[in-house]
Formats: structure tokens, sequence, C-alpha cells
């Protein structure tokens, strides 16, 4: 018998809510390139459609499966029910250790799919008003801080990595008193968008304030992390009036939101103090700017649907924990 919730198929219920997010989000939304964003929020959501109802549907054949292994073993203790006196009892143990298995199997598929709808809710964090910033249209600070949450406990449970890359532009208080704010939001609209079309649809970004931007990067160690802010450097400096700093770590053993992003933005201020329009990294033990080591990899390629849908897997290891950085102050 199929799930449901609310008299509907919860397959159809999950998909009907990742759409009603999607529309009030895009009702929501403002700036330039309406029509183009439109279409990737679009497939962002048709995306995570396709997730959850993959979710849904493990869950649905696990628990049937599990019914099966649950009526065999009520009908065994039936049987031994109206047995005499002198049975052996220990029939009755053996059952129940052939039930205990697929229990146990079940209750392993339910926390995979719990910690996959959780992974869901943040991709859905893009299409909430509350937490969208109204100028740019990214997620704003309250998604940061609920996505960091959300993948953090991921790492805590799977030792799932991921990274986070903090942006911040260049001279922009200067660029805003010599051009006019009106200018400068069309700068940070163009920014917005510039990292919206090098982002991942997996990926969550963020404005978390000004002119400075986090992008959480789920299942990127810092290689690729390192990449894709390069990337991004590079796109704003040919493509804008201004350029841009930035600062890449991967999370470690102990980390909570607080000391991941004071890592990361430790190594923001290191580019900063180095000039600026580059990009550092923090390797948990040390601050070092991304060309000193060999970490240009390609960013990881797009995820399809059918490997975003799996249940989170541990890593095969974990990174040392991250020592305290030297301290760093932001320039002037």
């Amino acid at each position: 018998m199929a799930l449901t919730f609310l008299g509907l198929p919860i397959t159809v219920s999950l998909a009907a809510v990742a759409l009603l997010g999607y529309w009030i989000g895009r009702y929501q939304r403002r700036g330039d390139g309406a029509s183009k964003s439109s279409r990737r929020e679009l497939k962002r959501a048709q995306a995570i459609v396709h997730d959850l109802e993959r979710i849904a549907q493990r869950i649905r054949r696990e628990l049937a499966l599990h019914h099966g292994s649950l009526e065999t073993f009520k009908r065994r203790v039936r049987e031994l029910a109206h047995q005499p006196d002198t049975t052996d009892w220990r029939l009755l143990c053996d059952e129940a250790e052939r039930l205990l298995k697929p229990t146990q199997d079940l209750a392993m598929q339910l926390a995979h799919a719990y910690d996959g709808i959780r992974q869901q809710s943040s991709r859905l964090m893009v299409f909430s008003g509350q937490r969208c910033d109204p100028l740019t249209g990214l997620c704003n600070r309250q998604a940061l801080d609920e996505a960091m949450e959300n993948y953090l406990t991921m790492h805590r449970r799977y030792g799932m990595l991921f990274s986070v890359a903090v942006f911040d532009l260049d001279n922009f208080k200067q660029f805003n008193a010599t051009h006019g704010h009106a200018h400068g939001d069309r700068l940070l609209k163009q920014v917005a968008s510039l990292l919206d079309e090098q982002a991942r649809e997996t990926d969550i970004v963020t404005r978390s304030g000004g002119e400075e931007f986090v992008v959480v990067l789920p299942a990127t160690e810092l290689p690729g992390a390192t990449s894709f802010a390069e990337r991004l450097r590079q796109a704003i400096e040919q493509k804008t009036s201004l350029t841009i700093s930035a600062g890449v770590a991967m999370v470690g053993d102990g980390d909570d939101a607080k000391t991941f992003l004071t890592r990361t933005d430790t190594a923001l201020y290191a580019a900063k103090a180095a000039g600026r329009n580059c990009v550092f990294i923090h390797t948990g033990k040390d601050t070092l700017p991304a060309e000193s080591q060999d970490l240009m990899a390609p960013a990881p390629t797009e995820t399809r649907a059918s490997d975003k849908a799996a249940p989170p897997k541990a890593a095969p290891a974990k990174p040392a924990p991250p020592q305290p950085a030297a301290s760093a102050s932001k320039p002037a």
C-alpha cells in the first residue's frame, strides 16, 4: 500500500511542496536577467522534485520488504503460542534473530532518507522568500546558517566532506562613494548572477551581507573548491569593473559553524592583505595562497540526479583536526 501524506501519495506531496516553494520564490525575486534566472531556478526545482521522489520510492520499497519479514514473524509467534507448554522457546529466539537484521537495515535506510530530505531542504531554501536576499535573489545569512548546520550534521554522522568559499568585492565602498549606490547595487546583482552561473545546482550560493558572498559546496574537497573560487575570480575580473578576493576551506573534524567560517574568513583576510584579487586557502593548519600548492584541480562536474539521490556514504578518510589559525586582521 502506497504511503500517503494529507491524503496524497507521498511522492506527489513532496513534489508539490518543492514546486510551491519554487513559485513563491520566483514571485518574490527581483533583478535583471529574470528570464534566464527563472530557467535556472526551474531546473533546480525539477531536480529537487526528482530527488525527493526517489527518496520516497526508496522508503516505500524498504517498508514493503520489512512488512513481509514482520508478517512472517507474527505468523510464527501465533504458531508457537498454540503449541504445548513444553515447546522449546528457543525457536522464538531464532525467529526474532531473523527479524533483527531487516529491522536494522530499515532503521539505517530511514536515517539515510531523513538526512537526504535535510539536504533537499537546504536546496529548497533558495526558493524561500524568508531566506532570500531581496537585492540579488540569492540566499541570505539565515539560509547560510541553516545550510551550514545541515551539512555539519551530515559530516559528523557520515563523514561527508564539503567546502566553503567566501568572496568579498575589493574596494567596493570606494566604488559606491564614487559611482553612487544605484550603480553599486547593479554591480552586486551582476556578481550574484556570475556566482549563480558558476555554481552547481547543489551548491548553496548566499549573500551574507554587504559585498560579501559565501558559497557552500557539498561533496567538494579543497582542490575543487579552490578551482571554483579561482574560476569565479577570473570571471569577475573580466566581466565587471572591480575585482574580488576569496578565502576557501574544507570541513574538518571538530568544526562547528563558527570555527569553520572563521577559517574561511582568515583565508579571505590573507588574500586582502596580499594585495587583493587573489584566492587564499586554509588547510586546517596554515593559510596559503592557492597557487603555492598543488591544489588546482577541476571542480566537480555537475552531479546527475540519480547520483545525488543515493544515500550519503562515509568518506574513506577524514582530514586531520584543524589547528588554531594564526590571527589575522582585515586591512582597512
